[in-house]
């Protein structure tokens, strides 16, 4: 019997597939890539128009044989990887492998995993798509010529383990700069007044209600100390009121598109607190396929790499039976919002939705896990949200005015709620508010008004906001830098490399991401430029499009970034021997202090070294200044000189050093006075800080003691079993309590408390 082969790139999407087709066709998985440049060297040929220099992934012979082996047995084979640049590329890879020239060979593009999806795709297949794998292949060239050739520098001239990206070092320059804005910025001070009135007659009118003071001699009041305030309260005590003028409209709110990959990111950092990667990673699963009861393996979402917000007319269809039948005709507009894409959008794709609307979140709850229901729930619902009903809003302002000043009040109510039932955009600081929503008294203009009471307010202006993920999404997709698959990947990136830190869900620059981005700008600032950048993602597109040639692009590039390659070899600064200037004085000797960096991190030492030996650790003000730290005397002595040992931080929490470093580079962890409760160690528990930046307890004997605790711990004696030390254990439900580190014993006692055994017999 003949049969079909299709190879896809996911084994889950394979066995989606697999369910669908049935028995004429073998559906495989290539796992991923097959190829890629060689982890060893640069891979690209310079002297031949940079040809790659492609090898098998290490493990993936055995992939490729299957794969060749089920070629050679198959009518026909069907190339079905993500339809994306990258998908392109494993397709173009694959058929170079499996060498299969006496059989016709198809490229097909799954946007949805149903029937009628897959049935159209290998109704309609097309060939490989030369520009597409092009646009991918110069990526791959440009991404591996900046961070192969920059990042060894890096590992030169500060330390090893280090890398610049061609996005990534744009998104931490954006951070970096942010930060900058930051510390250059001076609040200044500025009053408010805020008015409680009551109207004089009327029923309905006798609510009171709070208005702003708004303008003084027609214009704008600013008022910017107290004195002032006082001075306008004064003025206004003793005026007599009157409603100068009443306006009341209706104003409609449409519903946002659907999502595309940026909107869906910044939407789950909002709303769920998801990271941009952790996004992708549980859409992924939706796209490919889970299994949904009797049903099997179902794709419950479209393709999640995605810039267009296009839908399907039956996929609109399906969304406005739905709202018929579950809202009713109100909520239901009488034509189908279309929603415009931006103009560099793939348009064959669909924007991110629900293969099948009848699927609610209610329905799929059993059979996904919180997370995934979590982010299906936020997909179905905006897309079930985008074809419903606009929101009626109405929005009455009133001023109130007395001599020359006129205070103001604005209030909104939502007449009617339509797509608001189901859904509301997020924003940066939480779901958007419409006004001072709750209703105002009926006042009509001439009512004479009762001042109650005046309070002023003091308030300053804010800087700019540190990004978030969402916001840092939200950037880059308007500076036109990074594409749909590349925005977790840029995150995860920079976060990683502990460029940047996440800090109550803001991004900060690490003093490491400081002195990257810093010698990045001076040494290759096309690199890190924005519109630099941007242009050349126009022309990755242009590329996709067969529009531009590709070596056109990559010699352009080559030509100017080899000649800043050249000069930084030799100019830029090396943190570990000279290190970055700073504006701060040697108290020793009255030299410029300078930033070098170490194995345990920056430090502070005296340019004037080995003459001088002065050194420190040093932290950053509020504006970015670079203070020094004083370095606590320990009243311990380095074991190898005789010198004091200092306290000092490192990467990993604190350490002692030998106050002779760098001659003396005597180090080790500080006392704790707690035993390390391993049966036979002589070392002691030290705090230690992880790659992540979270906290844990090691014993100071490692690597030949790998005990390891995250709660804190206590030197007090288990009555149980006698290990020396109880480790502290929070949690939200039963607070804080000791607990017995050894395994086999269940001892614990809450803090302050009598002792609980709950040692099984």
């Amino acid at each position: 019997m003949s049969k079909s082969l299709l190879i896809v790139e996911s084994p889950t999407k394979a066995k989606t597939l697999g369910r669908y087709l049935g028995k004429d066709f073998m559906v495989m998985a290539s796992v991923g890539h097959i190829k890629d440049l060689p982890k060893s060297k640069l891979g690209i040929n310079l002297e031949d128009e940079f040809k790659p220099e492609y090898q098998v992934i290490r493990g993936k012979k055995k992939v490729i044989n299957e794969l060749h082996d089920a070629a050679s047995k198959a009518d026909a084979i069907y190339l079905g990887p993500d339809p994306d640049r990258e998908g392109e590329a494993i397709a173009w890879h694959i058929a170079e492998e499996i060498r299969a020239k006496d059989k016709p060979l198809y490229r097909v593009l799954f946007y949805e995993l149903t029937q009628k999806a897959i049935a159209e795709a290998l109704s309609h297949p097309k060939e490989l798509n030369k520009s597409l794998y092009e646009a991918q292949q110069a990526r791959r060239i440009l991404d591996r010529l900046v961070g192969y050739l920059i990042s060894p520098i890096l590992w030169e001239k500060v330390k090893r383990g280090l890398s610049a990206g061609r996005v990534q070092s744009v998104a931490l320059r954006l951070i970096c700069d942010r930060e900058k804005e930051i510390q250059k910025f001076d609040p200044e001070e500025y009053w408010t007044i805020d008015a409680q009135f009551m109207a004089k007659e009327g029923r309905e009118s006798a609510r009171n209600f709070v208005a702003q003071l708004f303008k003084c001699k027609k214009k704008k009041c600013k008022i910017s100390n107290e004195d002032e305030a006082n001075e306008f309260l004064e003025i206004l005590r003793p005026l007599s009121y009157t409603v100068e003028s009443v306006e009341r409209k209706k104003r409609k709110k449409n519903p946002a598109p659907p999502f595309i990959t940026s909107t869906l990111q910044q939407d789950a950092a909002r709303k769920l607190r998801y990271s941009a990667r952790q996004t992708m990673s549980i859409a992924q699963k939706l796209y490919e396929g889970l299994e949904v009861g009797e049903e099997g393996a179902v794709g419950l979402i479209t393709y999640m790499r995605t810039d267009s917000t296009r839908l399907s007319g039956d996929a609109v269809q399906a969304a406005r039976e739905h709202i018929q039948a579950n809202w009713g005709k109100d909520y239901l507009p009488s034509k189908p919002a279309v929603y415009k894409s931006k103009s560099s959008a793939q348009d064959a794709h669909e924007a991110i939705r629900p293969t099948d609307v009848n699927r609610t979140p209610e329905s799929m709850a059993p059979y996904l896990t919180r997370e995934q229901l979590n982010l299906y729930t936020l997909i179905w619902k905006r897309f079930v949200a985008c074809q419903m009903s606009p929101a009626v809003i109405a929005q009455t302002t009133i001023d109130i005015s007395a001599a020359d000043f006129i205070f103001r009040t604005t209030g909104s109510v939502i007449e009617f709620p339509g797509f608001m039932t189901l859904y509301v955009e997020s924003q940066e600081n939480g779901d958007a508010v419409e006004g001072n929503e709750g209703y105002l008294p009926e006042l009509v203009e001439g009512q004479s008004v009762n001042l109650l009471g005046l309070e002023s307010k003091q308030h300053f202006t804010q800087p700019p906001p540190r990004f978030s993920e969402a916001s840092l999404i939200k950037e880059l997709e308007e500076l036109g830098i990074g594409r749909p698959s590349t925005y977790a990947t840029i995150l995860s990136t920079i976060l990683d490399r502990e460029y940047v830190r996440l800090e109550k869900q803001r991004l900060h620059p690490s003093e490491l991401g400081w002195l990257i981005d810093g010698l990045l700008v001076e040494n290759f600032p096309n690199i890190v430029d924005v519109e630099f950048t941007a242009k050349m993602e126009k022309s990755l597109d242009e590329i996709e499009n067969a529009h531009y040639p590709y070596l056109k692009l990559l010699k352009e590039f080559y030509d100017q970034f080899s000649k800043s390659l050249e000069a930084a070899q030799t100019n830029m600064l090396n943190l570990k021997g000279v290190g970055w200037p700073t504006d701060l004085k040697c108290p020793q000797c009255g030299l410029p202090l300078h930033i070098r960096w170490s194995r345990n991190g920056p430090f502070i030492t005296c340019s004037g070294y080995p003459e001088c030996s002065f050194s420190s650790d040093y932290e950053r003000d509020a504006k970015g200044n670079v203070r020094l730290i004083e370095t606590p005397s320990t009243g311990e002595t380095c074991e190898k000189c005789g010198r004091p040992m200092i306290l000092k931080r490192g990467r990993y929490g604190t350490f002692l050093a030998c106050s002779g470093y760098p001659e003396c580079k005597t180090t080790r962890s500080p006392s704790s006075g707690i035993p390390c409760p391993r049966e036979g160690c002589t070392g002691e528990l030290v705090e230690r800080v992880g790659k992540g930046g979270r906290r844990f307890y090691g014993c100071n004997k490692y690597p030949e003691c790998k005990t390891v605790f995250w709660g804190k711990p206590v030197k007090k004696t288990c009555p149980v079993c006698g290990s020396p030390v109880l480790i502290e254990k929070v949690s939200k439900r039963s607070g804080v309590k000791l607990v017995c580190p050894n395994t086999s014993c269940k001892y614990e006692e809450k803090e302050q408390s009598e002792a609980v055994e709950t040692q099984s017999d």
